[in-house]
């Protein structure tokens, strides 16, 4: 703590009054409530909740609205409310086959069974800043989908067509079906199995992974990826409650998820084929998923056989490395009082400058002694 600021904890206390001063901004201007912020910023809502590791769109709002919109801090919020959170029980594995899609779209086929649904995307807009969002109260038109955009009511998966052809990894269910690694109850340990690695990933800092992911496709990996497929829509989230013993619906849930294609050359037990990388997310995060299932499949390399050259292929580092909350909290504990620990290190520098000098004298000394 500051203790020895001016004023000490009175200046904690005002400190915290400037925050809300700050995050308040201009009384004479309505006040951001927290619907709007969950109508209207929700990629930034969905990023809270996906790195925040909590569904629930009006806590990351809020979360939101109290950092001033520090996307970070909103998440170190989320994830602190989280921990106080008693777990109820353990729900069924979402099924994104039967999603109700709001944009499907394959990099890997163009005519696929149950079509491209474009869909909400930026991809095909200009990046030129849109002067008329200035105005207020300007209301957008209603949307009029044609029947070849309206979404499917069967879309199979790309990845089981090419499995169907044989050209993919097969992935099958491993012996005995064991429980996930759960990352919020027990610590991670190295070498880390895949769904550790897919929950650390999930929960990562989305610049960390874009640019691990970046870095794959710019020879640090030697990796060639296709999307195969982005689904976004809504699935069932559905528990069974021991009490009952049957399955119940809690309602639909918001996701993205990224099947990515890899070519690899083969083993001498498999044969050449395609792999696979996969992400997911809350909401609506194309960004985040693509980035996750990149650098999922780095990570594979060493399971794979293949040579661990970059640092997006070694497991304990970008896992220790892509938590915001971790290394936020790093690197922003240098502003806090070090005083001793600086006081020790100053000490040092002046003593090693000290020996300096004197050798440096007793040289010179030596010097003209010889002269």
């Amino acid at each position: 703590m500051y203790v020895a600021v001016k004023g000490g904890e009175t200046a904690i206390l005002n400190s915290y009054r400037l925050i809300a001063q700050q995050r308040r901004g201009d009384p004479a201007l309505a006040e951001l409530s927290v619907e709007q912020i969950c109508q209207q910023l929700r990629l930034a809502v969905d990023r809270v909740m996906t790195e925040g590791s909590v569904y629930d769109p009006q806590l990351a709002a809020l979360a939101i609205k109290q950092s001033s919109g520090d996307l970070v801090e909103a998440i170190f919020l989320l994830r602190a409310y989280r921990a106080t959170l008693p777990r109820l029980g353990y729900t069924q594995a979402i099924d994104t086959g039967r999603m109700v899609l709001a944009r499907r779209v394959s990099a890997t086929f163009k005519d696929l069974p149950g079509g491209q649904v474009l869909g909400p995307t930026y991809d095909y807009t200009q990046r030129l800043l849109d002067f008329s969002l200035q105005a207020t109260g300007s209301q957008p038109g209603p949307v009029q989908l044609p029947a070849a955009e309206s979404p499917p009511e069967d879309a199979p998966r790309v990845m089981d067509l090419l499995n169907h052809e044989g050209l993919i990894e097969a992935q099958t269910v491993p012996d005995g079906d064991p429980e996930p690694f759960d990352l919020t109850r027990n610590p991670v340990r190295f070498p880390a199995d895949r769904s550790a690695r897919l929950q650390n990933l999930a929960r990562a800092d989305e610049g960390f992974l874009l640019a691990m992911a970046y870095s794959t496709q710019r020879g640090y990996a030697e990796s060639h990826p296709f999307v195969g497929e982005i689904r976004f829509g809504t699935v069932d989230l559905c528990l069974v409650p021991e009490e009952l013993g049957f399955e119940i619906s809690l309602g639909d849930m918001a996701v993205t998820e990224c099947q990515m294609v890899n070519q690899f050359k083969g083993s001498q037990t498999e044969p050449p084929q395609f792999t696979r990388g996969y992400g997911l997310a809350f909401g609506h995060s194309e960004r985040k998923a693509m980035a996750m299932s990149l650098v999922d499949r780095a990570l594979r390399a060493q399971d794979l056989g293949e040579e661990v050259t970059a640092p997006a292929q070694m497991p304990e580092f970008v896992m220790s490395h892509s938590d915001s909350l971790e290394s936020s909290g790093f690197v922003q504990h240098l502003k806090l009082p070090h005083y001793v620990d600086f006081q020790s290190e100053l000490e040092l520098v002046r003593k090693m400058r000290s020996a300096i000098a004197r050798e440096g004298d007793a040289q010179t000394q030596e010097g003209g002694h010889h002269a």
